[in-house]
């Protein structure tokens, strides 16, 4: 709890919180007619500002890694916490990549001419007030912002107390930008200040806010799904499958899930379960080269019949099967075929991303077809399941949800549509 959310009494939280949101709404009005090339030069200089105030972001991580450390949180939260030039040039990217992007808002999805004579039209436009409640993820602040920023919205950010010194160093030079082109400050507001009970406050303001995303992992989302009374797009977590079927080529195979593991564990599109054909003759080394990269795998007992007695394994249970890690465990389930293989993925996913290794056409439409996920890959690692690698310049979340967003969220997903109709005096008989 803040000091100023000591001083306030419930109704006063409220009241702030609320006000925050109102501020956030006013801000919006002014921004769904703001012109790309305007836009596009804003996000062109916020990402210019992160790279020239790179030593502010840095001091102000630092504060929150070495808080975090003291505090004993898990070594993946920490990992998505901290910040380094890498990773700081990498968001600056990001927000160049986004201006490079067409901008969605007036685009028509669908224009005729009815046989009355009606000329209608559904056009996008912004969704108006989104809000943002996440953990530990710094890149998320300027990815939604961005996002937000370019598809018309303002958008009320939550960001939690683990990132608190980070998120408003990103925040205040976002903010800062904004007031030097001319656009509402407001655009960009968070309420990390008021806490938890803040959060709760947000979570209630429904006319307030028009869409509210969560991103984190499984208690944050579903203390979010059960408590909101504003609309809900759920980013679930990632209890990503990776298929080797019979028929996979052992070096692409070892390739694929070292990448689909080991290149950063603590993200959702991490792969947190193998499945493997029983007669995948690329099981003895693919798994070879997963315990040799440090990951503990929990086997069943005919996946453990690959490895050799030496390996240091973990017998796998069914509450392996529907973990998500985050970390470089592994588990490992032998299946005697690909509907075996779809029938376990229906069980344990969450519907993020899965994965099929495969030089077997048969095999990959089949799998494609019986997986109800929100992306399905052949032959390649389930990392590409993210904004910025599939073309969108960045994400809000990943949707597990069948709405109108699921997967990676981009522009499209953070607007709805208008229906425009222009007449020459018709009235309906």
């Amino acid at each position: 709890m803040t000091d100023q959310q000591e001083d306030l009494s419930a109704e006063e939280l409220t009241e702030a919180v609320h006000s925050i949101a109102d501020r956030g709404r006013v801000a919006s009005r002014s921004l769904g007619s703001v012109t790309r090339d305007r836009k596009d030069r804003l996000l062109l200089d916020v990402a210019a500002a992160l790279e020239q105030r790179r030593d502010l972001i840095l001091a102000a991580n630092r504060t929150d890694v070495e808080r975090g450390r003291a505090a004993g949180t898990a070594a993946g939260l920490l990992d998505r916490l901290s910040l380094d030039p890498e990773r700081i040039a990498g968001l600056a990217e990001a927000l160049v990549q986004l201006a490079a992007l067409p901008d969605p808002i007036g685009t028509a999805v669908r224009a005729e001419t009815l046989p009355n004579g009606l000329r209608m039209r559904q056009v996008r436009v912004p969704l108006g007030v989104i809000a943002a409640i996440y953990e530990a993820r710094p890149n998320v602040t300027v990815d939604i912002a961005g996002l937000a920023l370019k598809s018309g919205n303002a958008v009320v950010l939550r960001g939690g107390s683990a990132a608190a010194a980070t998120n408003a160093a990103l925040i205040g030079i976002i903010r800062d930008t904004l007031g030097d082109h001319g656009l509402p400050r407001d655009a960009v507001l968070s309420i990390d200040d008021f806490g938890r009970d803040g959060a709760r406050v947000l979570m209630a303001a429904r006319g307030r806010i028009d869409v509210l995303i969560p991103r984190g992992g499984r208690e944050l989302i579903q203390s979010v799904v059960n408590t909101a009374r504003v609309p809900v797009i759920e980013t679930g977590e990632g209890n990503v499958h990776i298929f080797l079927d019979e028929s996979a080529d052992e070096e692409m195979a070892i390739d694929l899930v070292l990448n689909a593991k080991t290149q950063r564990p603590s993200v959702c599109n991490t792969m947190e379960t193998l499945l493997v054909h029983s007669g995948a003759g690329a099981a003895p080394g693919v798994l070879a080269a997963l315990s040799r990269a440090g990951v503990t795998l929990h086997v069943d007992d005919r996946a453990g019949s690959w490895l050799a007695d030496d390996t240091a394994t973990v017998p796998a249970t069914d509450a392996d099967w529907g973990r998500e890690y985050l970390q470089l465990d592994l588990a490992v389930r032998t299946v005697d075929s690909v509907q075996e293989a779809l029938e376990h993925i229906r069980r344990w996913s969450t519907g993020h991303s899965e994965a099929i290794i495969t030089n077997s056409l048969a095999a990959s439409e089949e799998f494609v077809a019986g997986v109800d996920s929100a992306a399905v890959l052949v032959n390649a690692s389930t990392r590409f399941i993210d904004g910025g690698e599939l073309g969108l310049g960045a994400e809000v979340g990943i949707s597990t949800q069948k709405m109108h967003a699921r997967g990676p969220m981009g522009l499209l997903e953070l607007t709805t549509t208008k229906w425009i109709v222009h007449g020459e005096g018709q009235v309906r008989r």
